[in-house]
């Protein structure tokens, strides 16, 4: 599933998946568009979505996250 799959799955608005994750909506909205985001920046919306699905997602679950070294 896609980064936006699952935050449609929660059925957040990309403001809210944003403050869950305590991420800027701007980093957010790159990373759903394909732009390049850090693995930390990854593995807080990983564990925002995990908190709420209540089941373990890491940012290697999101199919087609581009990830910066």
């Amino acid at each position: 599933m896609t980064l936006e799959d699952y935050r449609v799955k929660l059925g957040w608005s990309k403001a809210r998946l944003a403050r869950e994750a305590h991420i800027d909506p701007g980093t957010l909205g790159d990373a759903i568009a394909g732009k390049k985001i850090y693995k930390a920046t990854a593995g807080k919306i990983a564990n925002a979505i995990s908190a709420a699905l209540g089941q373990e997602i890491t940012y290697k679950d999101f199919d087609r996250l581009q990830l910066a070294d």
